[in-house]
């Protein structure tokens, strides 16, 4: 099949399923696998060249609602009755169940659901070990500085923070992004700043940008230095890269309670 990803998240899902040789083109940010670098690059997620997909001649087109604002993609594949899947996941369950719907569309289904199981018994692996932590750390996740934005219950960061360890700050409001601002955060006062400004280059993300905040100084996470510029590639993407930064994290927390875990293999292609 000539497959087409215009989200890094789909992208990955393609990766994981052996089929990264069936892409004939991408979007600007998908970067991983290397492999995907030699594709024809269609435009950012929220601004796909649709002439230029539509001469690539794919045979399904892997859409995706993971970002507000990609809803004008699909509509214009509808439009051109271009054949396409739409991914939404927000939670780690819902990533499985796009492993397999992947997996049938492209006639791998069994294989996707076996990396599915895989990954699935990976989660089960992280929660036998968070049942056991007593104390378990407040996580502040920063999405977006200005507004500010972060995840709220309904949302992959809240499973991955208990998975290793930890509870998001936000996890009593039953949203997947809440806005909110810098005066709550410090009444909130966390244990962990963790900073993963989505679409921006990692290196340009620095602590000393939050520190400048008023009141930053009297706030745990900054006196005990635990502030921490995470990866929008491990955290931010609906993908199952998520659990590599699940356990990441898990070991950044607890050390020793997740030092003898190892990724699935299916996670190192």
């Amino acid at each position: 099949m000539r497959l087409i990803s215009i989200c890094p998240s789909n992208t990955e899902l393609v990766a994981y399923l052996g089929l990264t040789h069936q892409l004939v083109g991408v979007d600007d940010f998908s970067d991983w696998p290397i492999a995907v670098h030699e594709l024809p690059k269609l435009g950012q997620d929220l601004s796909i060249d649709m002439d230029a997909l539509e001469a690539l001649k794919p045979d399904l087109v892997l859409a995706s609602l993971s970002v507000p604002g990609m809803e004008k993609n699909i509509e214009a594949l509808q439009e051109r009755n271009i054949p396409h899947i739409v991914f939404n996941a927000n939670s780690l369950n819902e990533i499985a169940l796009d492993l397999i719907t992947l997996g049938v569309a492209c006639g791998v289904e069994e294989h996707a659901k076996k990396i599915s199981e895989e990954y699935l018994h990976f989660i089960e692996q992280l929660q036998t070990i968070a049942q056991t932590i007593q104390e378990k750390p407040t996580l502040y996740w920063e999405w977006w500085p200005n507004p500010i934005f972060t995840p709220g219950k309904v949302n992959w960061l809240t499973e991955i923070s208990n998975l290793a360890g930890g509870q998001n700050l936000f996890r009593d409001i039953e949203l997947a992004n809440v806005q909110t601002d810098w005066e709550e955060i410090v009444r909130r006062n966390p244990d962990y700043i963790l900073m993963a400004w989505v679409g921006v280059a990692f290196a340009r993300i620095k602590p000393a940008h939050l520190l400048k905040r008023p009141h930053a100084n009297e706030l745990q996470a900054v006196q005990k230095q635990h502030v921490h510029v995470m990866e929008e590639w491990l955290y931010c993407r609906p993908s199952p890269r998520l659990v590599e930064g699940a356990l990441k994290l898990a070991q950044l927390l607890h050390p020793q309670s997740y030092q003898h875990i190892a990724l699935p293999s299916f996670l190192e292609c």
